[in-house]
């Protein structure tokens, strides 16, 4: 094609022609493989005669036939979206340049389709009844990703993560990471032991591929039929990575209809923009088959709607593509990684092809998709296009289908896959930190208050610099929940163990309970400074992320970052603990199940502020029992600290604990953190560990009658009321506190009430309604410890649907009568 000048002068209609084919070209481009879609009239959207040029004119005519083939055909740009002029126009120069890495891959492509339909189909005549979620419609995903990845291999990636749903993913376990087809058919067995965990079509592993271009690590994260949740995951595994030196790149995989309509697509796309959380940018791909289940989605040229408009809110280029243009596959993703790597920024593939088959094999789509599926049965599919543009007849090809599947019969691993490997966490887990002493202590401290030139505190951080600076030196050291946590991240990251929080204004917190990151006053010298950053540098690293407000996507992210960092402590902390609702599929579906599941070994802490104080049923409950009812097969920590000395100790295990587990923290809020009870001496940090259960030590066992088990703050209102008694009526009473919840410490509160011989009442107090508590789930083990001659008493606040009372007055006359009823008190 002869070449034509596009950057004539500006202004000019020549200039405003060429704008209107890069700027709305995709509206009337060849995208729709069945022509169903509605698309804009070329003839007058873009026809020459609109900006004043002469139609017959050959030059123009020569111009308006290389724009159209450059932005109307079945590759076409949609930068509608980029406010950035300088990317906008180096996508424009790209598509205008011609593609100098364009070769004839017609016979190595052909191969490439047929062997992802031949694939569907051995799967269709070994299990005629499994659900497999076909690709077919779709198979030019497969060579897609092998140019993708051919070219991050060229960039120097040595890892890419991976996310996708379901639809497809069997056939690129097979076919692109090397999963042994019989091995990924035993699945479908009547009694498979891999199907005992999960489904097949949820299934990931870790694969290394030999490109073209070089040979690199894939990574597909498995994940549940909650489509789109395992996008965050990727996205923390890969952070997680890059801070091991990784080059690490990140492609996400959609269905349409799920990327414009899950809540967490839109958190997590914001999410990557902020500091804490990009990745460099995600290469995305729409499996546009423009339907969701039996509903149609599609995409209108016309009125320039489409499935991808969600990611305009960051900037993110669209590459729409025709899924029966085959041979524009490799400079999409030629096109889509090097927009990447330039800009570290998100970019999409719009992939259009079309369903053949319902939402799975046995639905049918022709009950509400009448025009659409005779069309789709008549039509040629994408690898028989294919091989009349190669010149293979039906009989050779027919041959071709046949040899594939004896393969997928016989073979242990595919050409062209990779080589699967079952772990997907390749770092080992962390070393056992040294013993603390107080010297060691008073030097973290030191390190953590010496201030940078200029720097102003607030009034606040200045006496607390003061308290710092004379808790371990002072005769009688008391420290408190704020000290006692920094110094147990210290204490991590002296021992070079990274630290990662992230959440809704952790640098302060909620209740300015941490003050991990100070802000000089000074506003001529603006400056941050943040005191656990000074305490290993170079060696270790801490990290306070304030997230943006986000509950679902930025636990996926942590989640999948705890997956992938072995070696550090990731702890997300929501703003109260009610708002983990806002990410139950994570709570559900990976941090209770994930190991279950997939093998996942996470060691994510989730902090959820808890605690009844009369400010109502939004902001006093970290749903307790919701968690206890997860728990089972040892999947779960689930812990209530009531001290600051066992915050310190519970945070430090988390981290050294060679048994990787998710950690659920109900941690306190405003009254806790100012309980001169819940202070620790110096002995206290230095000394022992973590207790699950803390006997009473002012208790006289021999004449205990009454025995009083709780968990958090509710210890101090009873411990208080009992102390009013006088010491005829206490002596009596004795409380103990449940500070592990799950696993249930059986042996250390049998060894404890084997201490109180007389007892006659065993009362289990919580300050939750009686349906929103830890009762629940804690009853059948409290009766299976309960002496013979004692009865189990149960004491709450009454059912509730909403929870905790707005009301003070109402929940300061429950407390009262709460408390005393605990304490058998009229």
């Amino acid at each position: 094609m002869p070449q034509h000048d596009l950057s004539p002068a500006p202004g000019s209609a020549i200039q405003r022609f060429i704008d209107a084919h890069r700027e709305q070209g995709h509206r009337c481009a060849a995208l729709d493989p069945l022509a169903l879609a509605p698309t804009a009239d070329a003839a007058e959207l873009l026809a020459p005669a609109a900006f004043g040029l002469a139609p017959d004119d050959p030059s123009v005519q020569g111009l308006d036939r290389r724009l159209k083939a450059i932005y109307c055909g079945a590759l076409a740009l949609d930068a509608s979206a980029l406010r950035d002029p300088q990317r906008r126009a180096w996508l424009q120069a790209r598509m205008e340049e011609e593609d100098d890495e364009a070769q004839n891959h017609g016979g190595p492509l052909l191969e490439r389709l047929l062997q992802a339909q031949a694939w569907e189909h051995h799967v269709a005549e070994q299990h005629p009844q499994a659900k497999r979620f076909s690709l077919e419609g779709h198979e030019a995903l497969l060579p897609l990703l092998d140019a993708l990845l051919a070219r991050a291999a060229s960039q120097g990636m040595q890892e890419v993560f991976m996310g996708m749903p379901h639809r497809g993913r069997l056939n690129l376990l097979v076919n692109l990471l090397g999963l042994p087809p019989a091995q990924a058919l035993a699945h479908f067995g009547a009694d498979a032991d891999a199907a005992h965990r999960d489904l097949v079509y949820h299934l990931g592993g870790r694969s290394r591929l030999r490109t073209e271009r070089g040979e690199l690590m894939l990574t597909l994260a498995h994940n549940p039929s909650h489509l789109q949740s395992v996008y965050p995951v990727v996205l923390g595994m890969a952070r997680a990575a890059a801070r091991r030196q990784r080059r690490c790149a990140t492609l996400v995989l959609h269905g349409d209809a799920a990327f414009a309509g899950q809540g967490v697509v839109m958190e997590t796309l914001m999410l990557a923009q902020r500091p804490g959380y990009s990745v460099g940018g995600t290469v995305h791909v729409i499996i546009n088959n423009q339907l969701g289940f039996t509903e149609p989605n599609p995409m209108d040229g016309r009125a320039a709607r489409y499935c991808t408009d969600v990611a305009r809110m960051i900037d993110a280029p669209v590459l729409r593509l025709n899924a029966e243009a085959p041979a524009l596959l490799a400079r999409a993703a030629r096109l889509a990684l090097d927009y990447r790597q330039r800009f570290g920024a998100d970019v999409l593939i719009d992939l259009i092809g079309c369903r053949r088959l319902g939402h799975s094999e046995h639905d049918l789509p022709a009950l509400t998709s009448p025009r659409l599926y005779p069309q789709l049965q008549r039509r040629p599919t994408v690898v028989e296009l294919q091989a009349r543009d190669c010149g293979v007849g039906d009989a050779d090809l027919a041959a071709r289908r046949l040899a594939w599947q004896r393969r997928f019969s016989t073979a242990d691993a595919i050409p062209g896959a990779g080589r699967l490997e079952a772990n997907l966490q390749m770092a080992p887990p962390p070393a056992a930190a040294a013993p603390l002493s107080q010297p060691q202590l008073a030097v973290l401290l030191q390190a953590m208050t010496r201030l940078p030139a200029q720097f102003e505190p607030h009034p606040l951080i200045a006496a607390l610099i003061g308290q710092w600076r004379l808790a371990i030196d002072a005769a009688e050291p008391r420290i408190d929940w704020c000290l006692a946590e920094n110094l147990a991240y210290a204490s991590l990251l002296h021992a070079g163990i990274d630290v990662r929080l992230s959440g809704m204004d952790v640098g302060r917190g909620t209740f300015m309970h941490r003050q991990a990151v100070w802000h000089s006053q000074n506003a001529e010298h603006p400056a941050v400074f943040v005191p656990l950053q000074q305490v290993a540098p170079g060696t270790a690293r801490f990290e306070a992320i304030n997230s943006p407000l986000s509950e679902e996507a930025v636990l996926g992210y942590e989640y999948g970052h705890s997956v992938q960092d072995r070696q550090g402590l990731t702890l997300w902390e929501a703003q109260f603990g009610d708002f983990v609702n806002g990410a139950q599929v994570f709570v559900d579906q990976y941090l209770a199940a994930g190991e279950e599941k997939w093998g996942y070994r996470s060691a994510l802490a989730v902090l959820l502020p808890h605690g009844y104080e009369g400010i109502g049923p939004e902001h006093s409950s970290g749903f307790i029992s919701r968690f206890l009812q997860l728990c089972g097969a040892d999947n779960l920590r689930v812990a209530c600290p009531s001290t600051a000395a066992q915050w310190f100790h519970l945070l430090r295990r988390q981290a050294l604990d060679p048994e990787r587990k998710p950690l659920v923290v109900m941690t306190p809020k405003t009254q806790l953190h100012k309980e001169a009870g819940a202070r620790a001496s110096l002995a206290e940090l230095l000394d022992g560990g973590f207790r699950p259960v803390l006997d009473d030590a002012e208790a006289a066992p021999a004449q205990v009658r009454r025995l009083l088990l709780c968990s958090g703050k509710l210890f101090y209102a009873l411990q208080r009321e009992r102390a009013a008694l006088g010491e005829d009526m206490a002596q009596g009473l004795a409380l103990l506190r449940l500070e592990q919840l799950y696993p249930f410490p059986h042996q250390e509160l049998a060894a404890l009430l084997a201490r109180y011989p007389r007892l006659e009442t065993l009362v289990w107090a919580q300050e939750e309604t009686r349906n929103q508590g830890a009762w629940a789930q804690v009853r059948d083990d409290l009766a299976a410890l309960c002496p013979p001659q004692a009865r189990l008493v149960e004491v709450s606040r009454a059912v509730t649907a909403a929870g905790a009372t707005a009301s003070t007055g109402l929940h300061q006359r429950q407390q009262r009568e709460l408390v005393r009823q605990a304490l058998g008190l009229p």
